[in-house]
């Protein structure tokens, strides 16, 4: 395997010191590296891929350098825009080195959401004419990244790196020890689970918060019946306003995380202007890209009061405990929506949780049946 250490050192050699991206599962040993190792203004933890492509133009604008932008390749998506319209080489002609986590590799056990866009990843690249480098465990480093950065030389414009599973060895994340008392995901979503009635509809964000209140589901000998958004990160709130939308007598809650939240904030002025009284927006609030390695979102810095009063919604709530949100659940559900509810919560998960046994497609079927039912 590749030590993070030696990875980041060799890229330093070919001038490569600034960073930008948003964490992924299968690069969380090198972006907890970055993240432990490199001073705060040459490693940028952004809202979304896209930001942070442009982030690494800007930055190239400002110096001549080259910086990277690290990704898992369902970020792809994100990037189609700047990389078509800014730095592509008939455009702006701007480097950056891609480095992208290969979820859904072809003959790589992963889960369903990943399977299309790990089988279509190396076409997207080869169509978007960006050159393209296999990197794993037993690759010799140094020649891939002299093929990379003779790409960048000869084009002018992003190559990327496509990182294979188990290519890092190693490297835990510094945490912050979490406080003994605050309050988990897992018990966040049992009390909301206590407090809701049987026919509110829930859908929940990608990772670990569905994995949790699919088993929390089990454990209480319920059906399944809530949207569990597998995929598709940022976009949660934005389906859980199409859902109340369309079923205006049902009670909506959407379980957002602040990672989500922020990936496509702007969605969130959409949902306060929308009017959508049956619809409370949960934001599950740990600080951290949970799912991913554990690494800080800006969420910690932002008042959620504040903002949720700027964009419109009609309530603002925040519990810190079990007991505290079982109190404010009340006044949440007396107030016409849409609500949003900041529930703080410590990072950190059951070592045995696990994955959901049903398909998407099973998945989806519950739930319409529960919203129509």
């Amino acid at each position: 395997m590749i030590q993070p250490a030696d990875f980041s050192k060799a890229l330093a050699d070919y001038g490569v010191t600034m960073y930008a991206g948003v964490p992924d599962s299968l690069l969380k040993s090198f972006c907890a590296y970055v993240s432990d190792t490199l001073p705060a203004d040459q490693h940028i933890i952004t809202a979304n891929e896209g930001n942070a492509l442009a982030l690494a133009a800007g930055y190239h604008l400002g110096t001549g350098k080259t910086a990277a932008v690290y990704l898992q390749n369902s970020g792809l998506g994100n990037l189609v825009n700047p990389l078509t319209s800014l730095t592509d080489g008939d455009v702006y002609r701007i480097p950056a080195l891609l480095i992208i986590g290969w979820r859904g590799e072809p003959d790589v056990k992963d889960e369903p959401q990943h399977v299309k866009q790990g089988r279509i990843t190396p076409s997207m690249l080869d169509n978007l004419n960006i050159p393209c480098q296999v990197l794993e465990a037993g690759s010799d480093t140094n020649a891939v990244l002299m093929q990379s950065f003779a790409d960048l030389e000869r084009t002018g414009a992003p190559v990327a790196l496509l990182v294979r599973k188990n290519t890092f060895a190693d490297y835990k994340l510094a945490k912050p020890a979490a406080k003994p008392d605050s309050l988990s995901r897992e018990d966040a979503l049992a009390t909301i689970l206590e407090c809701s009635d049987s026919s509110d509809v829930m859908v929940s964000t990608t990772g670990k918060t569905s994995r949790e209140l699919y088993e929390l589901r089990e454990a209480r000998n319920e059906s399944q019946r809530d949207f569990l958004t597998v995929g598709a990160m940022g976009h949660t709130s934005s389906i859980a306003l199409g859902v109340a939308l369309s079923t205006p007598s049902r009670r909506v809650i959407c379980l957002d995380g602040d990672g989500s939240f922020l990936m496509h904030m702007g969605g969130a002025a959409i949902i306060a202007a929308s009017g959508a009284e049956n619809l409370i927006h949960v934001v599950l609030n740990n600080e951290a890209h949970e799912s991913v390695g554990g690494q800080p979102t800006v969420a910690g810095s932002i008042d959620f009061a504040g903002l949720s009063k700027s964009l419109g919604y009609r309530g603002y709530f925040v519990a810190y405990s079990a007991a505290s949100l079982q109190q404010v659940w009340s006044q949440v559900t007396a107030q016409s929506g849409p609500v949003l509810l900041e529930v703080k919560i410590r990072t950190g998960s059951r070592a045995d949780l696990g994955r959901p046994a049903s398909t998407p497609v099973a998945n989806k079927q519950a739930f319409m049946e529960h919203c129509r039912g």
